[in-house]
């Protein structure tokens, strides 16, 4: 501290020293003397950092792109008429279409429950009924499937938590959906559900967390809906790959940008919402641990 007195008046003013070279006890320093009124420097943002950014986003990208041509000139094909075409004509031959419909509707509920991924089922609806009922068949028995694991972990409760307890860093993360009001636990679902944490497991975890049933319902549905998007996505363009190969034929050059570019679309959002979700998580468990100091 460093006192001055002007008119009568003894002021204390803070004053840091800063080294900066110099060898032996005459190293020389930069003295930095700020009043008690001194105006604050706002800090001026680095552009180099959001360039590098949208650089890193660009090239992303373009690799994306590559990687999908790749796919689509030589894996695909092979692919397609090895496996997925004679998976499809035994599909198309042994089910009619509304037994398939029941089927998925039956293997997203309880899939789940079973902890089996539904993803493959998600495809088939993809496949079959496209975006709008395979949208409808996924996401009704969806609900079944996050319902389930909820009241069956209830049974196991003190099981469930003793596993936690191992486990202390992920389940600061799962506990932050059981805090707060109606509103807090709803958006913390959703960001749980569309992280890359397992939500195989958060579906008997949950319980133990104190969420109430509604957010958790509501804010699973919410957070599953990119995915089933991507899934019935995938299903399509599978389905779109298996017809053009079957009938040998290539795509036209319409199709192949516009699968090229739909690809790189779903992947590139894909992550953008992963990130998103997992940078929203951080801050609310930073807040969290606020709150608790």
């Amino acid at each position: 501290m460093t006192y001055y007195e002007e008119d009568g008046r003894g002021e204390v003013a803070p004053q840091l020293g800063l080294r900066i070279g110099g060898d032996g006890n005459n190293g020389d320093y930069v003295k930095l003397e700020e009043g008690l009124d001194a105006p604050l420097e706002p800090s001026t943002p680095r552009r180099g950092g959001a360039l590098w950014y949208w650089f890193r986003f660009v090239l992303l990208l373009v690799c994306l792109g590559l990687l999908a041509w790749v796919f689509l000139t030589w894996v695909g094909p092979f692919f397609m008429d090895k496996e997925i075409i004679p998976l499809i004509n035994w599909e198309t031959a042994t089910f009619t279409t509304p037994v398939l419909a029941i089927l998925v509707f039956a293997s997203v509920a309880v899939f789940p429950t079973l902890l089996l991924p539904s993803t493959p089922s998600m495809w088939v609806a993809g496949m079959t009924f496209g975006y709008g009922f395979g949208f409808l068949l996924i996401i009704v028995p969806a609900a079944i499937g996050i319902s389930l694991p909820y009241f069956i972990g209830s049974l196991f409760c003190h099981k469930i938590q003793g596993w936690l307890d191992k486990y202390p860093k992920r389940a600061s993360i799962l506990r932050l959906a059981g805090e707060g009001n109606w509103f807090h636990q709803f958006r913390a679902v959703t960001l749980i559900r569309i992280s890359p944490f397992p939500y195989i497991i958060y579906n008997y975890c949950a319980v133990t967390t104190h969420v109430k049933y509604g957010p958790y319902l509501l804010g699973s549905l919410v957070g599953m809906v990119p995915e089933i998007f991507v899934a019935i996505y995938t299903g399509i363009l599978i389905k779109t790959l298996a017809d053009a190969s079957h009938e040998h034929r290539g795509l036209s050059a319409p199709q192949i940008i516009f699968t090229v570019v739909g690809f790189c679309a779903t992947v590139a959002t894909t992550i953008f919402i992963t990130m998103y979700a997992k940078r929203k998580l951080k801050e609310l468990q930073m807040e969290d641990e606020l709150l608790l100091q």
